[in-house]
């Protein structure tokens, strides 16, 4: 009887995304997941839809305390009423505390439904502002020197990036 080999045991990065969003943004944060060095490999992503943002805090801890997820990506779009950006906060606020509560990193990736009138703009910083916290989430496990690179230069997610400060040569 031959011996089966164990594999090795792959790091999790988990997504969780709402149903209230009108853009799939899971399905943006997983395609460019797999994209990444070793995804299947060295890497597997667990994901989770919840109904909106207020449930994306337990759901996120969830996927780090049961799943062993090392990194969560916490997808979701606030509406453009006064009480959904009051609402927006306290989810944050909670992200924040599941955070705190297992150590562990949970990007939260809000885009604002008031960010831009026009559907296709709006669609479009849906889908970067997604694709580029899950590549974040990448490279805070995997290559942070990615990040360090990035420090200064004004990197956006969503819209164009700002740029560094342009400083006079006697401040600089």
């Amino acid at each position: 009887m031959t011996k089966k080999k164990k594999s090795p045991k792959r790091t999790r990065i988990g997504v969780v995304d709402t149903m209230f969003a009108r853009y799939d943004m899971g399905s943006a944060a997983r395609d460019e997941l797999a994209t990444c060095p070793g995804y299947g490999e060295t890497f597997v992503v667990l994901s989770q839809t919840v109904p909106g943002f207020k449930d994306l805090a337990v759901a996120a801890k969830n996927l780090i305390e049961r799943d062993g997820c090392s990194i969560v990506v916490a997808l979701g779009m606030p509406g453009s009423a006064a009480i959904d950006k009051q609402c927006a906060h306290e989810a944050a606020l909670g992200i924040m505390q599941a955070q705190l509560m297992t150590s562990t990193p949970i990007l939260e990736v809000f885009v604002h439904e008031d960010e831009a009138q026009d559907p296709e703009v709006l669609a479009s910083v849906f889908d970067n502002r997604s694709r580029k916290h899950a590549r974040n989430a990448y490279w805070m496990l995997f290559e942070p020197e990615q990040l360090s690179q990035r420090a200064g230069q004004g990197i956006r997610q969503g819209f164009d990036d700002a740029g560094p400060l342009q400083l006079s040569e006697e401040i600089a």
